[in-house]
């Protein structure tokens, strides 16, 4: 007897997930729901037969699930959460979310995404405790701010968390509770330091041979860390047909609504990768590009303001960035070397 083709539908939780199968016809086969468990899943699985299309929608902790669906030789389709649209549904449960994944998965309308191959993914679990642990350090000297000015003490440096500025700090008059709080907080920052110098390491060590990783350093306000956020999060870069559809996935490309003969272009949309887009506007915020961006930036910033004029700058940098990751060399940047 032929194999039909099964069409599964995972909706994956913390603890517990429900498994929709059904045939290409669109038939229910079986809805169940188990424990987060890898023999368990696999144990489902098993039921749909030889390569089965499985949706999985990317939620919190998927990693886990997609992997074990990948080595048991299911065709996995990981579903992005804002292209399924929900919110509008009158009612919504685990067993209708599992049974929708199914149905648009075997009609071929899921919106995908992209599935990144483990040592991606490894390289953006530091490019991102990265930026944990310099938002954690960013914390810690408001506070020690903070407490100064609680006890009316100025500061008198810029950067008060320089070798001069801990001595000043060493000569302030806390007392008490006050002096406790400072105290740890600056044995906190040494701490930050260190955990950032070793997971710098790591990264850079990891990317020292990327071609892609060397080249975009050669644009004005790319440095090493910024390279590494580039690589680390948009991957594979092959997987965007143009710098525009990058651009577009970072959240760089102002939003669009059109109706009949009406149409709006409004704010970017601000969806993708957050620290993609943080990073290209922080690269543009001093230098504005160097001598590819900047003769823009400053034609924007004098029509729109600034703020539009740095987004502009961002984008045109972020382009850039997608032809180095792609070729290993920005030919625009090679051409006025020579």
């Amino acid at each position: 007897m032929e194999h039909q083709q099964q069409y599964v539908g995972i909706d994956l939780h913390r603890r517990r997930s429900v498994i929709v199968r059904m045939t290409e016809a669109g038939e229910v086969l079986e809805c169940v729901r188990i424990t987060n468990d890898p023999v368990a899943l696999s144990l489902e699985l098993a039921k749909a037969g030889p390569d089965p299309q499985v949706a999985l929608e990317a939620t919190y902790g998927w990693y886990w699930a997609a992997d074990l669906l990948e080595a048991d030789g299911a065709h996995v389709h990981l579903v992005h959460p804002l292209g399924l649209h929900w919110d509008v549904r009158r009612v919504k449960n685990d067993e209708r979310d599992a049974t929708e994944l199914a149905h648009r998965l075997r009609r071929g309308d899921l919106p995908e995404s992209w599935i990144a191959p483990a040592e991606v993914r490894e390289l953006r679990e530091l490019i991102r405790y990265r930026a944990r642990l310099a938002a954690l350090r960013t914390s810690a000297k408001a506070q020690i701010h903070a407490v100064m000015a609680k006890l009316g003490i100025l500061p008198t440096l810029s950067d008060m968390f320089s070798a001069a500025g801990q001595v000043l700090l060493d000569e302030m008059p806390f007392e008490g509770a006050y002096a406790t709080r400072v105290d740890s907080l600056r044995g906190l920052l040494e701490r930050y330091e260190d955990e950032l110098d070793m997971v710098e390491h790591q990264l850079h060590g990891r990317l020292a041979d990327h071609k892609g990783y060397n080249a975009i350093q050669a644009l004005n306000g790319v440095g090493r860390i910024t390279a590494a956020i580039m690589v680390a999060e948009i991957g594979d870069v092959g997987r965007f047909p143009d710098a525009r559809h990058l651009c577009s996935w970072a959240g760089l490309t102002p939003t669009h609504r059109e109706s009949d003969t009406k149409v709006h272009r409004g704010h970017i949309t601000k969806q993708g990768s957050t620290l993609v887009r943080w990073a290209a506007i922080e690269a543009v915020a001093r230098y504005h590009g160097g001598a590819p961006i900047a003769p823009a930036f400053m034609r924007i910033a004098k029509r729109r303001g600034v703020m539009i004029a740095r987004v502009a700058a961002a984008r045109k940098l972020l382009t850039l960035i997608f032809y180095g990751l792609r070729d290993g060399e920005i030919r625009c940047l090679a051409r006025e070397a020579s």
